[in-house]
């Protein structure tokens, strides 16, 4: 970082006319955020086949993984056959979610599922340290028909139950999946942002190949694993 790379210093008069004015901004984007969602509390849904995962005891119904409530979010996790370490991107962003009770009052469940093997998946929740539920998809198509198939990328699906019968209500993938993370929004804040070569920043700024800052999985293990 160069002793250039400094926003310009002004008077607090200044500074609050310009914060003013992105106020301004901030305020219509979370308004929209706000029509967003209501647009997507009114997509219509397509309904599911009864789909059977595997659980920590065994075989469970697609049905069964809402344990209870009527709405449910999957994390759709990537796998690659026979590595140690999955993908550093899925690891780290479902690493954040330790405290997921506060869904029960919304009726509502926020699990992983992959397609990795269950005892596989189970032995990676366990050496990364993650909080969440895990389900397999490896003996289903459930994956696949959701936009993860094998070998595919992550995803995040949203299902409501009515009975025994699932629908699907809302999927998304890429950078969609940002709106579930706190710490892009809390990097954001900084004056520095993301420090990747893709932003538009002041020139000087410093700026490292995208992904470059990101944790590996085996850190993440060595913060939050068993070893930790």
């Amino acid at each position: 970082m160069s002793a250039a790379a400094l926003p310009p210093v002004v008077d607090a008069e200044t500074w609050q006319s310009q914060l003013d004015a992105l106020r301004a901004r901030e305020k219509a984007a979370t308004r929209e955020l706000d029509a967003i969602a209501a647009q997507r509390r009114r997509l219509p849904m397509v309904k599911m086949p009864d789909y059977t995962l595997e659980g920590e005891k065994g075989p469970i119904r697609l049905a069964e993984i809402f344990d209870g409530k009527s709405q449910l979010i999957v994390y759709n996790h990537m796998w690659f056959p026979g590595e140690q370490w999955q993908c550093p991107g899925c690891t780290g962003f479902t690493s954040q979610f330790t405290r997921l009770e506060f869904l029960d009052s919304y009726d509502a469940r926020f699990v992983i599922v992959t397609q990795g093997p269950i005892d596989e998946a189970l032995a990676y929740k366990r050496l990364t340290g993650n909080k969440m539920t895990w389900y397999s998809t490896a003996n289903s198509s459930f994956g696949g028909d959701v936009g993860a198939p094998p070998g595919g990328g992550f995803a995040v699906n949203v299902f409501l139950r009515d009975g025994d019968t699932v629908y699907r209500t809302w999927h998304t993938n890429g950078r969609g999946t940002e709106q579930l993370s706190y710490t892009f929004p809390l990097i954001d804040l900084l004056p520095y942002g993301r420090q990747e070569e893709w932003q538009d920043s002041p020139e000087g700024w410093p700026q490292s190949p995208t992904y470059s800052r990101w944790a590996g999985a085996e850190a993440i293990a060595a913060l939050y694993g068993p070893g930790a």
